[in-house]
């Protein structure tokens, strides 16, 4: 992938029309933990989204399917990269994935890929969705790329989608 500045791919994401990927939540009840500290080396740089256990994760922008994998950091997770290639996709403790979801495919925007849940080091009782957006990276480490806070990309899509 060509060396894309952060600002051209923010553009790209918000032409692109990024989805909130939890069924149901507005932009309203989204709050930014993106600068979080979540312990005394860590800073969270993505978006916790509390929904009730079981709730529809949806795919926030089409593109395809990189791994299904489970960790203890992140439980269940997920990555996905978008059409062309240039921003991941990262969706984890998730309690579940959408039956038939396998690694390579191709996901439209909306499409259900799981559930929202507690594995990994999530709060047993606190379930949401862990969401985060990073660009490709040069060297393809899709899982090591440079976190962009999706907040405000919710806050700039739904403005651009409204009349």
């Amino acid at each position: 992938m060509a060396n894309v500045s952060s600002e051209e791919t923010v553009n790209y994401i918000i032409a692109r029309g990024l989805m909130i990927p939890v069924a149901g939540v507005a932009t309203n009840q989204l709050n930014d933990t993106f600068d979080e500290g979540r312990d005394a080396k860590r800073v969270h740089r993505a978006l916790d989204i509390i929904a009730p256990r079981g709730t529809p994760v949806l795919a926030a922008d089409g593109g395809r399917i990189l791994r299904i994998s489970a960790s203890t950091l992140g439980g269940n997770t997920i990555y996905a990269i978008d059409p062309l290639g240039r921003v991941v996709y990262y969706y984890a403790h998730l309690d579940a994935y959408q039956p038939g979801l396998a690694q390579g495919a191709t996901i439209a925007r909306g499409d259900t890929l799981g559930f929202v849940g507690t594995t990994g080091n999530a709060p047993k009782d606190t379930p949401h969705l862990h969401f985060q957006v990073m660009r490709m990276p040069a060297d393809g480490k899709y899982w090591d790329g440079d976190p962009i806070n999706p907040y405000p990309l919710f806050l700039l899509s739904h403005a651009a989608a409204s009349p």
